[in-house]
């Protein structure tokens, strides 16, 4: 009789243990979403594939399960740029080449961001251009072309955004106006940084401006900035407290394809996949969390073809069975299909093959726990 009652007993707390642990999921489901939006200006398939070939572990790119590809034209042409691919982006609508928020009729539509904050949201950007740079820019501004970088700079003030760090310091700094947009973020109650990634101060809005233009590349000896910047926003969004989206760009990939240079795009890569591992610990630790992880656009027509070396006496040339080789089309974008990744709650809603202004759509599908 007594065995009966214990095996009773320990059915009911276990009953008890597994409603608690259905409740617990519940509660967190209901939470607001956190998303980060990690962009590899210039990534296709072929670059994504260099961390493959070239990295000393397995690249992180490896660990996702829900995998999907995008579309890419703009409205305007087959053949997108970063300004149109970033819009389409941050607004759920396609637009025109060159576009900056703006619609295909040149209207401003509010972006991401600027819905998101409407919510309760935080907001911050990472990129290793200038902050006024076509991705970052696409996210808070509205202009009709994306070299407009003054213009640009002011929608950065008027933006809110809680976190930023990259360069474009000359676009707030030495203006053609003379306006002094630096002391003017300070005004609105920013620390500001042009040095280095000091220590956030968590009551206020943080910004780091570390170049008059852009980063430095890997291959001009940029560190660990990327990372460094990256755990600094996720820090900072995180101790407030409050639920955050968070776009993280790597740059110069892109400007590896445009250049040729297989060693910079090889480096970049690596850079970028070093980022994303960090991105993908946050996630473990904090599940209520979406990642998407994709591309504007390809840049270079990249493939991965066969390593050849050539004997000095002979001039015969014979094929490495151990190595590959990183192969140019053309130094332009491509209209090559572009993969999505994505990891954490709603991770699902980003299978399958559609066009990249339904990125926003699923983010908000997420969000909405639909």
């Amino acid at each position: 009789m007594k065995k009966i009652t214990k095996i009773i007993l320990l059915s009911l707390v276990s009953i008890f243990y597994i409603g608690c642990k259905k409740k617990s999921v519940k509660v967190s489901q209901e939470e607001p979403l956190n998303i980060i939006l990690m962009i590899g200006d210039g990534m296709g398939l072929a670059q994504i594939s260099t961390a493959f070939y070239f990295g000393e572990k397995i690249p992180n790119f490896e660990q996702f399960k829900n995998i999907g590809f995008i579309k890419t034209p703009s409205t305007s042409h087959t053949i997108t740029d970063s300004a149109a691919g970033a819009t389409a982006f941050s607004t759920g609508q396609k637009t025109y080449k060159r576009s900056i928020g703006m619609s295909k009729d040149s209207l401003p539509i509010p972006t991401i961001i600027e819905t998101l904050q409407e919510k309760g949201y935080q907001s911050g950007l990472v990129s290793l251009t200038p902050i006024t740079h076509a991705t970052p820019g696409a996210f808070y501004a509205h202009v009709k072309d994306r070299d407009l970088h003054e213009d640009i700079a002011l929608d950065l003030v008027k933006s809110n955004v809680d976190f930023f760090a990259g360069g474009g310091l000359k676009y707030l700094k030495h203006r053609s106006d003379e306006k002094d947009l630096y002391a003017e973020l300070i005004a609105k109650n920013y620390q500001l940084d042009s040095v280095k990634l000091s220590k956030y101060d968590i009551n206020k809005k943080n910004g780091y401006l570390l170049a008059d233009e852009g980063l430095p590349s890997k291959t001009e000896g940029r560190k660990s900035f990327f990372q460094d910047a990256t755990q600094l926003g996720l820090d900072y969004l995180t101790e407030k407290e409050k639920p955050f989206f968070l776009m993280i760009e790597g740059s110069y990939i892109d400007w590896g394809g445009h250049a040729m240079d297989a060693e910079l795009l090889k480096q970049e890569v690596l850079d970028f996949d070093k980022t994303l591992g960090l991105v993908l610990k946050y996630i473990k630790k904090h599940p209520n969390t979406l990642l998407v992880v994709t591309a504007d656009h390809e840049t270079g027509g990249v493939s991965i073809g066969k390593s050849y070396v050539i004997d000095e006496k002979t001039g015969e040339r014979s094929e490495e069975v151990d190595n590959v080789s990183i192969n140019f089309n053309n130094d332009q974008h491509s209209g090559t299909l572009i993969p999505v990744f994505a990891e954490g709650r709603g991770s699902e809603n980003f299978r399958g093959i559609y066009e990249n202004n339904e990125i926003y759509h699923k983010i908000f599908k997420s969000i909405n726990n639909k």
